[in-house]
């Protein structure tokens, strides 16, 4: 649930880049960062073991500008794609605003992405959210690679409810900030029904 302070005038939104390991959940928000000009971001904070794996989460605020006088402020988190971080995962879901799902578009990888699917409704279940009621975009990054499955068939199998879904290749920029767009403006709309 977004954070309305009245007195600075602002508000914070929590968005969740979640999915499979090595899915390019990370790659996308140091590709954010690094294309965001200084006084729109704070201090990236990256949390990683020695394979440059994400232990934790990320934490990028981004300014977004006014929004009826108050500023918008969106904070990016990644999950740790491992399965045996499922308790981080669970925490860093507390209070989402939106989320992004990262998927692996590698062939060999789509039971991997199937059961982070099936987690990420779990973990939001165990908070009262349902996926299906959430601003909510999918991504299927990784669509340069020789091997990467036919975008209908990731389609087909990834996002069901037809949600807004996006091509990446993270690692260039291709559809990260469409996929950053999307669920902000998701986010919004929902914010503004609440007000």
């Amino acid at each position: 649930m977004s954070f309305i302070n009245y007195s600075s005038r602002e508000i914070n939104c929590k968005i969740v880049y979640y999915g499979p390991g090595l899915c390019g959940k990370t790659t996308n928000l140091q590709y954010i960062y690094n294309k965001t000009s200084p006084d729109a971001k704070g201090k990236m904070i990256s949390l990683a073991t020695e394979t440059e794996r994400t232990l934790f989460f990320d934490f990028l605020p981004l300014s977004m500008g006014d929004i009826h006088g108050f500023k918008t402020r969106f904070h990016l988190y990644t999950v740790p794609g491992q399965v045996f971080y499922d308790a981080s995962r669970k925490l860093i879901l507390k209070g989402v605003d939106g989320v992004v799902f990262v998927a692996d578009s590698q062939i060999e990888r789509m039971e991997a992405n199937l059961e982070s699917l099936d987690n990420l409704r779990e973990n939001l279940e165990e908070h009262g959210f349902d996926l299906d009621k959430l601003p909510y975009v999918v991504q299927y990054n990784k669509q340069d690679l020789p091997n990467a499955a036919p975008f209908d068939e990731l389609r087909s199998l990834l996002n069901p409810t037809n949600v807004p879904d996006f091509a990446a290749v993270a690692t260039t920029g291709d559809g990260v900030f469409q996929t950053l767009k999307a669920v902000a403006k998701l986010v919004l709309l929902e914010l503004k029904k609440r007000r």
